[in-house]
């Protein structure tokens, strides 16, 4: 039985046997006596995005009260539901996507405490996941923006949609009418300068 652990573009966490590429978390929300999740979905508002394997180290899953093991099929996965590098296993990517971040918004010298409080406000409505009006026209959205219409969550690409699911995405197709954005506004603006994310190698079939 798969744990519920498996972050979606649009932040809920669900359970899969998918485990995707990257690991992360936001703080301590499961009971590891049950290995449940508890009802809160985030503890602190520093949402990381961390790689599977570092220095040799391997942690069982809800195995101890510290910080719960989430798994995204992507970077823009966990870009899109509000999540950022990690400073500690992931630096040289976390000072790119900084450096991206401040020029996209016009920023400099900023600590990592302070991106995560404009995120925290971006990525949140009332509990649930904020949605934002497109910026623009869909077709100049950067690689790796994800957009979301009805149910489904779309990673754009080359001015195509391609549908999101937990074992990775399926063929492009037309943007559908409607779209909202989903990776926040901030996240979006660093792609527009030059972030360049890790994407599912099924973005790329």
């Amino acid at each position: 039985m798969p744990l519920q652990n498996r972050v979606m573009p649009t932040g809920e966490i669900i359970a899969t046997p998918h485990r995707g590429m990257f690991t992360g978390n936001r703080g301590i929300i499961h009971d590891p006596a049950t290995k449940t999740l508890l009802r809160k979905r985030w503890s602190t508002p520093a949402w990381l995005t961390c790689v599977c394997e570092f220095r040799g180290r391997r942690r069982e899953v809800m195995a101890m009260r510290s910080w719960t093991e989430l798994f995204f099929l992507d970077e823009a996965t966990a870009l899109a539901a509000g999540h950022r590098p990690c400073f500690y296993c992931r630096r040289d990517d976390a000072n790119r996507f900084r450096a991206a971040w401040e020029k996209g918004n016009g920023t400099s010298g900023l600590r990592a405490s302070e991106i995560d409080a404009v995120l925290h406000r971006e990525r949140l409505d009332h509990g649930r996941k904020r949605l934002h009006p497109l910026p623009a026209s869909v077709d100049t959205l950067p690689e790796g923006t994800m957009v979301q219409a009805g149910n489904t969550s779309f990673l754009m690409i080359q001015g195509s949609a391609l549908p999101w699911s937990p074992a990775g995405y399926g063929e492009a197709r037309q943007v559908p009418d409607g779209v909202m954005l989903l990776t926040p506004p901030s996240t979006l603006r660093a792609l527009q300068a030059g972030y360049e994310v890790v994407l599912h190698p099924s973005a790329n079939t």
